[in-house]
């Protein structure tokens, strides 16, 4: 199977993380090309076409689109690509608006686990959605707009034997200088292009985003470097993915992109709530499947659970497991745990080894240092609500949860070639 051209995937991939700086702009931009390619957005109260058809559906800040086939049947199976949409920030609070040193700042919320330090000294945007007094939402970013500084080395001289943050005293960002009897607030400054007044804002979920853009640096281009990899790389993959899926398969092919998946997956939209599985019952019941047709096309299908890995760190080599070393641009991860923090199991393995193997890409096994607690992703949590056989992939990275990560583009083209390879086989 060829894989895609890398300059031109690199830079689509680029485009697409720039479309996407909060996971609500990430599922809008996921519709948007999928309806701009023949795609149809349903809603979700409203009645389902039932018959074949390729469509997208939006929940808040997660997506699923799905290319259900001309034959498909009571029973047949799904093929999933799981994703997440969200990443490591800082969460806009609720009265954000303080003063300090003559300056105003803005009150945030560490959402999920980033690296601190990697924030300070950007320049940061606020981005998300608004929710006005009329129940309308609305997808807002505002630039550059805000900065977080970091103390002078003058005044804290052992800086750099240990920077120790305080989350709460040292994480608030600045956005402009404060004046007497000049009222300045966040939202003025944010909604200043006059579609919605301050006033209106009912609600808001608004995180940071650094403005930097992406790019390729290092020999031959090959490194790629950008904000929100962990996990738009998945997500971005897939939507590739799903774009060329056949429509004659013998399943069904999945893109689901789920939010919180930094906070634990437990929303609505995140992989321990109902979302994938209210929406695989829907496709299911409009083929015309009772509970036990469903649980037999269930019993046939597999999710490809895709998030960022850990490739070894050349400067803290020790970090890693000593003979499981995976490397910046040696191909696709198997993320493998004897605790089922990742959900691949022997068979799983053996799946993925086929797919990159039909893709003519190279792949890597991943497995922790013993001593080092490892993460998770939504692929145990999606198995476990649905009782799908599932495998837990991705690409390797260095700085994961950084305001700015780190790739090989071999390793994000043969991803999308082998998520490519699992929708794109005819068979069951």
């Amino acid at each position: 199977m060829a894989a895609p051209d890398t300059d031109s995937h690199i830079a689509d991939f680029a485009a697409f993380i720039e479309a996407s700086p909060s996971s609500y702009h990430a599922a809008a931009e996921v519709a948007r090309r999928l309806v701009a390619a023949g795609f149809e957005q349903l809603q979700e109260r409203d009645e389902w076409p039932a018959g074949p058809g390729r469509r997208v559906v939006v929940r808040d800040g997660a997506v699923i689109a799905w290319v259900q086939p001309e034959a498909a049947t009571a029973t047949t199976p799904f093929r999933i690509l799981g994703a997440h949409t969200d990443s490591p920030s800082f969460k806009v609070k609720p009265n954000p608006d303080s003063e300090a040193a003559g300056l105003l700042r803005a009150g945030v919320e560490i959402y999920g686990g980033p690296l601190l330090n990697s924030w300070l000294d950007r320049e940061l945007e606020v981005a998300g959605r608004i929710v006005t007094d009329d129940g309308s939402e609305h997808l807002v970013r505002s630039g550059p707009m805000l900065r977080i500084p970091q103390l002078a080395i003058h005044l804290d001289r052992a800086v750099n034997d240990g920077l120790k943050l305080d989350k709460q005293l040292h994480t608030q960002p600045i956005w402009g200088r404060s004046e007497e009897g000049v009222g300045a607030e966040l939202f003025e400054q944010l909604l200043s292009d006059g579609t919605i007044a301050p006033g209106q804002v009912a609600g808001h979920d608004l995180v940071l985003v650094d403005t930097q853009a992406p790019a390729r640096f290092g020999r031959d281009d090959a490194f790629f470097a950008a904000g929100r990899m962990d996990n738009l790389t998945s997500v971005h993959a897939g939507l590739v993915a799903l774009l060329g899926a056949p429509t004659d398969a013998g399943h069904v092919s999945v893109l689901a992109a789920f939010d919180h998946e930094e906070l634990g997956s437990a929303s609505r939209s995140g992989a321990s709530g109902p979302f994938l599985d209210d929406v695989l019952g829907r496709i299911a019941s409009g083929l015309g499947a009772d509970d036990t047709d469903r649980r037999r096309a269930f019993a046939g299908s597999w999710l490809v659970s895709s998030d960022t890995g850990h490739a070894v760190h050349p400067n803290y080599p020790e970090r890693h497991d000593p003979v499981n070393r995976p490397l910046l641009g040696g191909g696709p991860l198997l993320k493998l745990n004897a605790n089922q923090r990742y959900a691949s199991d022997a068979h799983g393995s053996a799946l993925w080894a086929n797919l990159c193997e039909q893709a003519g890409v190279p792949m890597q096994p991943f497995v922790s240092n013993n001593a080092i607690p490892c993460g998770s992703t939504i692929g145990p949590l999606s198995a476990t609500r649905l009782g799908i056989r599932t495998v837990d992939v991705g690409p390797p990275l260095l700085s994961m949860h950084s305001a700015r990560e780190l790739a090989h583009v071999d390793d994000l083209v043969a991803l999308a070639a082998a998520v490519t390879a699992f929708f794109a086989s005819v068979e069951g």
